[in-house]
């Protein structure tokens, strides 16, 4: 058996040396987002190992019987000659490496050196340092490394879903989800298309989703934890019948027994109550009671009375309130994710209306540098400067002025001068705020105002320019339709033809004589 001693010793050197390097980890810039994650994902494998460092150190501590007997065994007393213990140790270490011949020296600074390593130091080509990236192979194309959410196969799922009335597009489905932040998810949606397998299936492959993509976007993030804090509360919830306004099974139960106090005649096929004898006996004979009246006959289930307490099924020990409990569940969790990645699914938004806006040369442009593999960041500790570099970066801006071509703020002067500090709201692009006349000049040509015009149904030509408001546009693009029509009747009675027999008319008049053959 090892030393204790020795290996707390060995996990005390190895807990100091692995925060050394979480700290290295951190302490570096991060210009990109690529960068950024690359980071956190190396900081989080250095946690994890830094966590198990620690369990396995606190079981050492623990375990007080194998610690007093190593010291009892040093401090007990020996002759000088007597090396039995030393030899014993020895002989361990020899079969040790006998058992492992190739094992290298220093392996946990190698391990260390690894978990450093910037990547692409060597001259490595491009092509391979891209294969070499494997926090890359977690997302998608659509996901832009973390950036976007890519939501299509859950948006294909929602427009499947029975007894829905309208079937929305993309964007109206991102807004669907955004609004989870202020209320409940998919509120929208009618009882019975809640209850249904379908919506089940659908709402917990959103919630795995959802849930995947946060522990890759957020390693650093205790998200699990998180996670079953949420399932906890959801479970107080359902128990204390916060959740029965929507996914109670036995609702119709309940609004039976109301329609009894309030002496309706009750159906217990159709679980329906009726306010008259006519209008109940007007309905026996429908197709639907008909088919209510077989259904029920066919099956086991027993009609619920509306004068006393519904019965309570189960079937191999799962109660009927199990399905609409699952599908509640999921909608819970899935809306606690969905409030964690608000600004995500917000930024997926304006980039799909930025998407909408491009051609097509202008999207495989975008896909061929998209694909262009991520410029790994430069080591200024290395060159001896990174100190003053560091503090070179450090730049005071108290009024936040905005950047020049060298890095540096712009003079406050040159700020006034060019009335940056003016705000320019436009309507069209969504209540936008542009600062300055320029970049308000600027925006009338760039995609989100094209999208914006777009959407209202008009050309982004130059009669709209400074036009901000939609109620401005859309009056203007009246009165240039009617100005167009007026140049056509205006072209048409004042413009005078002249025939061979010199004879002068209108260009109306002529055209009509010559077709009749005339003139």
């Amino acid at each position: 058996m090892d030393s204790v001693i020795e290996t707390q010793r060995q996990a005390h050197e190895e807990i100091e040396r692995y925060e050394i390097t979480l700290y290295s980890l951190l302490a570096r810039s991060q210009p990109t987002h690529e960068t950024k994650l690359q980071t956190e994902h190396k900081a989080a494998q250095v946690l994890d190992r830094l966590s198990a460092r620690v369990a396995a150190l606190k079981a050492l501590y623990e375990d007080e019987d194998a610690r007093k007997a190593e010291t009892d065994a040093l401090t007990a007393p020996s002759q000088p000659s007597d090396l039995s213990e030393f030899y014993a140790r020895l002989v361990k270490i020899q079969d040790h490496y006998n058992k492992y011949p190739d094992v290298a020296a220093g392996g946990f600074d190698l391990e260390l050196a690894a978990l450093l390593e910037e990547g692409n130091q060597d001259g490595v080509d491009e092509e391979e340092y891209e294969e070499e990236d494997p926090i890359g192979l977690l997302f998608s194309g659509e996901e832009a490394y973390g950036k976007y959410v890519d939501l299509y196969t859950s948006h294909t799922a929602y427009n499947n879903l029975k007894n829905i009335t309208k079937r929305v597009s993309y964007l109206q489905y991102l807004d669907i989800l955004l609004a989870a932040q202020v209320g409940k998810l998919h509120t929208e949606l009618p009882r019975e298309t809640l209850r249904t397998k379908e919506y089940e299936s659908y709402i917990r492959t959103l919630h795995d989703y959802l849930l995947s993509f946060t522990k890759k976007t957020q390693p650093l993030v205790d998200v699990d934890s998180k996670h079953q804090e949420q399932a906890s509360e959801f479970q107080k919830k359902w128990e204390a019948g916060e959740f029965s306004e929507d996914w109670d099974s036995h609702l119709s139960a309940k609004r039976a027994v109301d329609a009894a106090e309030n002496d309706n005649i009750w159906c217990s096929a159709c679980q329906k109550g009726y306010s008259k004898q006519t209008v109940y006996d007007a309905h026996l004979s429908s197709k639907r009671h008909v088919k209510a009246v077989a259904k029920q006959a066919t099956s086991n289930q027993p009609p619920q009375n509306p004068n006393g307490t519904p019965f309570n099924h189960s079937v191999n020990g799962v109660t009927s309130q199990s399905a609409p409990r699952n599908a509640a569940r999921w909608t819970h969790l899935a809306s606690f994710l969905l409030v964690e990645l608000a600004s995500t699914v917000s930024d997926t938004k304006s980039n799909v209306e930025r998407r909408f806006s491009l051609t097509a040369r202008e999207r495989e442009q975008e896909l061929l540098e998209r694909s262009k593999p991520v410029a790994p960041p430069v080591n200024n500790a290395e060159n001896g400067g990174g100190e003053e570099e560091e503090e070179e970066e450090r730049i005071y801006n108290p009024l936040k002025l905005p950047l020049g071509w060298d890095g540096k703020p712009i003079p406050y002067w040159l700020y006034k001068l060019h009335g940056l500090g003016v705000e320019y709201r436009c309507e069209i692009c969504s209540d936008h705020v542009y600062m300055g006349r320029k970049n308000f000049e600027r925006h009338f040509q760039e995609p989100r105002h094209a999208f914006g015009m777009r959407a209202l149904g008009l050309p982004n030509t130059k009669h709209f320019h400074e036009i901000t408001r939609i109620e401005d546009a859309l009056t203007l693009a009246e009165k240039l339709k009617q100005e167009g029509r007026r140049e056509i009747f205006e072209q048409e009675t004042t413009e005078e033809l002249e025939d061979d027999e010199g004879n002068v008319y209108n260009r109306k008049m002529y055209e009509d004589l010559k077709k009749q053959g005339l003139i």
